[in-house]
């Protein structure tokens, strides 16, 4: 199966932990990677100590590290910072997010390693960048999440904004930097060279942001918090119903129109100044209110089983639990399960995004203990570095 997958031959180092560096690498080896992820002895990276443990490791793990090697080094020793560089010098990406200056301060600086490998790629994720008056500074994600502009609009009009409930900038960032490796990759293609990827958090949630900036430069409007509500575009929100929560989109031309007809307001439907987005944003509290005296006395199923007639676009809020049942899950394969160590079997999501002729796969657990593929990563490059013997 591996040589099949599409990044079959590719060998990644890693050198980040936790989130944003980690999960572009753990992107990379779902596609057939090799990836070769460096831990910190005995402690090894905190993910493994983070949210629910099971037999003392975070079941987290099991996803950020699924098809990874572990080899235990201590980046402040030189002699680790020599297997590193020879690692280095036998890859053909590498995978940090340190804060800017600590890569060069371990003596592994981008430009010294690809002097020993041309083509070596390096990806950089920090929370400001490796240039700007704030590289310096710690960034997580949360931080990001607020700087790129996403804080802002994440609550109910008048309220403290909240959180998205999980690491979001991180783990944008780390799609910003697979799209970033994979495109040098392709470049590396034509030239034969490496090069440096350098990814902001900041910057992967304010890639994100839509039309915010250019609204404040048109018309120096400021975007602000509408709770579920997509403002500008009418309808889209979400409508209480006598058991919970319907999200209705309407906000299509003709979608409009049989949202209308589904919810007996034929006379909204027909309205000549309600065809489009435009006349529709300027009475959308009229809409709003009545699409939501329609929802208001039906069941959460009710309503989506009246719009799916209708092929209005509408859902429910899920939990984790809804997700473990849904069938299109199962039939997407997005809820797969791997094998503990006790033989029991742990539910992780499925691979994203899906190829028809090469999909990527689950090859192997997350490494159960730190370094525990130390022998057979530095027995391979010992051997490598002996001389070629005559047959």
């Amino acid at each position: 199966m591996a040589a099949s997958l599409p990044l079959a031959g590719l060998r990644v180092l890693e050198l980040g932990q936790l989130i944003a560096g980690p999960f572009a690498a753990k992107t990379l080896a779902d596609f057939g990677a090799e990836v070769i992820k460096i831990e910190p002895p005995g402690v090894g990276d905190p993910l493994r100590k983070w949210r629910l443990l099971k037999d003392g490791t975070s079941v987290w793990w099991q996803v950020q590290a699924r098809n990874k090697l572990s080899v235990a080094l201590d980046l402040k020793e030189p002699e680790s910072q020599d297997i590193v560089r020879r690692l280095a010098g036998e890859s053909d990406v590498l995978v940090e997010n340190f804060r800017p200056g600590a890569l060069e301060g371990y003596g592994l600086a981008p430009e010294d390693l690809m002097a020993r490998n041309p083509r070596l790629i390096v990806l950089r994720i920090s929370g400001f960048g490796q240039t700007g008056p704030y590289r310096d500074k710690p960034g997580f994600g949360v931080v990001a999440e607020a700087m790129g502009g996403l804080r802002h609009l994440t609550a109910e009009p008048g309220r403290t904004p909240v959180r998205v409930g999980v690491s979001i900038g991180d783990t944008l960032a780390g799609l910003h930097g697979v799209i970033g490796v994979l495109t040098a990759l392709h470049e590396r293609q034509r030239s034969g060279l490496g090069q440096v990827v350098d990814v902001a958090l900041y910057e992967a949630v304010f890639n994100c942001m839509e039309s915010l900036l250019p609204e404040y430069s048109a018309f120096g409007a400021v975007r602000e918090a509408a709770g579920s509500a997509l403002p500008g575009i009418a309808p889209s929100n979400a409508y209480r119903c006598s058991d919970g929560w319907a999200l209705i989109a309407g906000n299509g031309d003709s979608i409009f129109k049989r949202l209308m007809t589904a919810i007996g307001r034929d006379d909204l439907g027909r309205d000549p100044q309600l065809a489009d987005n435009t006349g529709r944003v300027a009475r959308v509290v009229e809409i709003d209110a009545a699409i939501g005296d329609w929802a208001a006395p039906r069941t959460v199923a009710e309503v989506l089983a009246v719009l799916d007639g209708a092929a209005v676009p509408a859902g429910r809020i899920y939990t984790v639990a809804d997700i473990a049942a849904d069938p299109h899950y199962a039939a997407r394969g997005m809820l797969q399960q791997v094998q503990m160590p006790d033989g029991s079997l742990l539910a992780v999501p499925g691979i994203v995004p899906k190829l028809s002729r090469t999909p990527g796969g689950h090859r192997r657990n997350a490494p159960l203990t730190v370094g525990q593929d130390n022998e057979a990563v530095l027995a391979r490059l010992a051997a490598a570095a002996r001389p070629d013997e005559a047959p």
